[in-house]
């Protein structure tokens, strides 16, 4: 594996006809780590990862592996490695076959198929036909031909979903030892529930935009503030210049590291006026919940 590699997404925007998938959407994903892509389903994160993989075309904005758009990196397979839909095989094909034939137009050498088989825990069924493959055995092998070019980068989606508990283990540990090797590791799910126990950080979108950006520390439980005003821009720039923790929610800003009598002292400093000021408690789940909103299905994802 050659050096490692980060991800980077650039002010991205992404429209079908009148719907706006994506917008304006930038953050960037270290090696060495679990990052996971979060929001609800019809959030933008499909639109995002196509983007970024080069299979549609953003209508602005960037997204680029160490600054290189997928199209045009010299080894895209060596690279990164994509796992985007776990049933995408032919179910007539056995796994080693299925692997064999990418390993061949790719120019990767076949010894890498058995040893990905292996790093999956799919050498005994190997020789099977996939057709005869459980759910959890598709995602093993999805993630057996995102390996195949041993990739500096993986873009994974929805990884877990419709797994038992002990494939959602497998897979968290197994994420994990990626990420240990210093890879860059980037997971989309439209539940924190799903991959919280797995990721370092967090990517959450919500209608085609950022967020959250941060640690899931940051979204630990403990006591936040809730403000807003008229003027939120102005209200930002206040508390920013005063030294607070800002975040930036879909309908409020959330404040850490200074309580409510300071956040206000702050606003009346700067002649901001209020119209919402709380302290609040918040779990990861309500923290997350609290930061998509209303955001439903619907839309382009």
């Amino acid at each position: 594996m050659a050096a490692a590699t980060t991800i980077d997404v650039s002010r991205l925007s992404k429209s079908f006809g009148q719907v706006n998938a994506v917008s304006d959407l930038s953050f960037r994903v270290e090696p060495g780590q679990v990052t996971g892509f979060l929001g609800p389903n019809g959030a933008g994160k499909t639109t995002t990862l196509r983007t970024l993989l080069g299979l549609v075309a953003p209508s602005s904005g960037t997204a680029t592996f160490g600054g290189v758009p997928y199209r045009d990196l010299p080894d895209p397979l060596a690279t990164v490695g994509t796992a985007l839909e776990a049933s995408s095989f032919h179910p007539g094909r056995t796994a080693h076959d299925h692997l064999a034939v990418y390993a061949r137009s790719a120019g990767v050498d076949r010894s890498r198929v058995d040893r990905v088989l292996a790093q999956v825990g799919l050498t005994a069924v190997g020789k099977r036909r996939v057709g005869g493959f459980s759910l959890g055995m598709r995602q093993r092998l999805g993630l057996a031909f995102a390996l195949l070019g041993d990739p500096r980068v993986l873009v994974l989606d929805e990884p877990v979903n419709g797994l038992d508990p002990e494939g959602i283990r497998w897979i968290r540990g197994f994420l994990q030892q990626l990420a240990s090797e210093g890879r860059t590791v980037l997971v989309s799910s439209h539940l924190l529930s799903e991959v919280q126990q797995s990721v370092d950080r967090a990517v959450i979108i919500s209608k085609g935009r950022l967020v959250y950006e941060g640690t899931l520390a940051g979204l630990e439980t403990g006591t936040r503030v809730a403000v807003d005003a008229p003027d939120r821009a102005a209200l930002l720039s206040a508390l920013l210049a005063a030294g607070a923790d800002v975040q930036q929610t879909a309908d409020s800003l959330v404040v850490t590291g200074a309580d409510a009598s300071r956040v206000g002292e702050i606003a009346q400093h700067a002649g901001v006026p209020l119209s919402h000021l709380a302290a609040e408690q918040a779990g990861l789940e309500e923290a997350f919940l609290r930061l998509v909103g209303s955001d439903t299905p619907g839309s382009p994802s």
